[in-house]
């Protein structure tokens, strides 16, 4: 990311699985750059999809990643016992 961007979040664009065609919004890590796995809450209490990041990226003008790929990975499930 471009030292004088202030930006914090970016656009992930869900590409397949069961959430193809949705987008969401992600923090940056504290080193700027895209997420490597988001799991998104899936409606299911416990359950979540796993997305992971593609080579697919779109950037603003500072340069800062403004909208990356995710595919689908996985649907990861939780019991009250796997919770902190």
């Amino acid at each position: 990311m471009c030292p004088m961007s202030t930006q914090t979040n970016y656009t992930v664009k869900l590409t397949d699985g069961p959430l193809e065609g949705k987008t969401i919004s992600a923090p940056l890590t504290d080193q700027g750059s895209p997420k490597p796995t988001v799991d998104v809450p899936s409606g299911t209490a416990g359950k979540v999809y796993r997305y992971a990041r593609t080579t697919g990226e779109e950037y603003d003008d500072s340069g800062a990643p403004s909208a990356v790929d995710y595919r689908f990975l996985e649907a990861v499930f939780t019991t009250g016992s796997d919770q902190p």
